[in-house]
């Protein structure tokens, strides 16, 4: 991704009741950190659909960058996932969700001990009792399968509207702490295809504009931060939402 001074257009079954108060958060940042605001791929077309029309049909001369232009790089996705704010919010969102997650596992229980008493049983248990164990057994494992896809559809979209939330306020700090040191142009290296390979640290203004962002929010940081899986930034299926336009 790209950000500049110019204005360009910017454009995941439960895991049902044996997940674990762990992998609750580590599901929950693997599929946030598919949908992460403004982290988006950005390619030559969009820039191109913000460009003004040519009156002169001749080709175009190649844009060169000049020795004068200061160029920034930045982990966004990675950043925005860092912030304060953004675990404290992860964090509360994992106690909000935690009693549904302890009533899928306490169906699962009941499933898994219905299970066992048919195999225990054997021969000895009638055909009529069978049946009805049969019969509740497959009723909890729907029920189940319900509850946990719809505990996930509401995990997703809490955590995207949390993710979009804190990742406008770290473009705006973002934003400000560029220009006020001059960078003209900020490469999102974060991101799968950015075309960035290697930079100095100089020029990584993550770690800085983390600061800013954690001094400016006045949050302080957690006492435990939940270890998750690296970010797969791009991911099919996750809309990113519009960034603005212009700072």
């Amino acid at each position: 991704m790209i950000f500049s001074e110019q204005p360009i257009l910017k454009s995941e079954n439960a895991d049902q009741a044996t997940r674990t108060h762990k992998e609750f958060v580590n599901s929950m940042k693997h599929w946030l950190s598919l949908a992460c605001v403004l982290a988006s791929g950005l390619g030559v077309g969009a820039v191109a659909q913000a460009a003004p029309a040519k009156a002169d049909p001749s080709p175009a001369a190649p844009v060169a960058i000049t020795g004068a232009t200061k160029i920034a790089v930045i982990n966004f996705e990675g950043l925005v996932q860092q912030t304060n704010e953004f675990q404290r919010d992860i964090a509360d969102l994992q106690k909000k969700y935690q009693p549904r997650v302890d009533a899928l596992k306490a169906i699962n229980t009941q499933v898994e001990a219905e299970k066992k008493q048919l195999q225990d049983g054997g021969t000895t248990i009638s055909d009529a009792d069978r049946q009805a164990k049969l019969h509740d057994i497959d009723d909890k494992t729907k029920e189940l399968q319900r509850k946990g896809d719809d505990l996930r559809n509401d995990e997703q979209q809490d955590g995207q509207e949390t993710l979009q939330q804190v990742g406008q306020k770290v473009f705006d700090v973002m934003s400000d702490y560029a220009k006020g040191q001059g960078f003209n142009l900020v490469l999102d290296a974060g991101q799968q295809n950015s075309g960035v390979v290697w930079a100095t640290p100089g020029v990584d203004i993550s770690k800085p504009v983390l600061d800013a962002y954690n001094a400016k929010s006045g949050i302080p940081a957690p006492a435990t931060v939940p270890s998750a899986p690296a970010p797969h930034a791009g991911g099919a299926g996750a809309a990113a939402p519009r960034p603005p336009t212009s700072h």
